[in-house]
């Protein structure tokens, strides 16, 4: 399993602006968002991440209470265009039932 903070850290050391607002100071939300952002772009539209990689990545030990959050967050973020959910690697509606686990990628 990769390490998202790991990752997201490198990405910061390189530059990364929202790498370093998802590792730096600031409101949980707005953290977790640049995290989900930052990883999804790395990964690139041929992979995807899951909302628990942002909520490992800026929660430390305490990344199981982020989940949800992490998720509603993702779940925004398709709604706005800014990323795309899949479930069983296909593309679903963020506004539909969505029951199990969710993925995360960036648009091709």
């Amino acid at each position: 399993m990769s390490d998202p903070h790991r990752e997201l850290a490198g990405m910061a050391d390189s530059g990364d602006p929202a790498a370093r607002t998802a590792l730096g100071g600031g409101a949980t939300a707005t953290r977790l968002r640049a995290a989900i952002l930052a990883l999804a772009q790395r990964r690139g539209p041929d992979s995807s991440i899951c909302p628990s990689d942002a909520a490992r990545a800026v929660g430390g030990e305490g990344w199981r209470e982020l989940n949800t959050e992490s998720r509603g967050i993702a779940l925004k973020l398709a709604r706005d265009g800014k990323v795309e959910i899949t479930q069983r690697g296909d593309i679903v509606d963020p506004d539909g039932e969505l029951r199990g686990p969710i993925r995360i990628r960036v648009k091709p």
